[in-house]
């Protein structure tokens, strides 16, 4: 059987503990929000799943901005509508380049409609 361990050691295992549990928590918060935002670029590009992820990356990378940070815009847009002008000029050249044809309305978005055709996306 081992040493005991001291209320000094207890103390820092309970800390380190707590530390790895707050990490776990924002990583599952953030692993929803991309997903939600892969959804929203899936939905408004008629993509598939891959492609919507290859989109997202795309756009961090075109806008030097990080993956959770654009999730977390794209997902605003979905409720809002509003979304900065050039991330929507990254997203539409991402979903260009990813192949995206879509000509038909996609469904509302923040009470408003989100409009998407090949060169052009813009909430209406």
């Amino acid at each position: 059987m081992g040493t005991p361990l001291t209320c000094e050691d207890l103390h820092i295992k309970i800390s380190g503990l707590r530390g790895e549990i707050h990490h776990l928590q924002d990583a599952v918060v953030s692993h929803a929000v991309i997903d939600q935002a892969i959804g929203v670029v899936m939905a408004v590009g008629g993509l598939g799943p891959d492609q919507g992820i290859e989109v997202l990356t795309a756009v961090s990378r075109r806008t030097d901005i990080g993956l959770r940070a654009i999730a977390g815009l794209l997902v605003d847009w979905a409720a809002t509508g509003r979304l900065p002008d050039d991330l929507r000029q990254a997203l539409n050249t991402a979903l260009v380049d990813a192949g995206s044809d879509v000509t038909e309305h996609t469904p509302a978005v923040g009470g408003s409609t989100a409009v998407h055709w090949r060169g052009k996306l813009e909430v209406a």
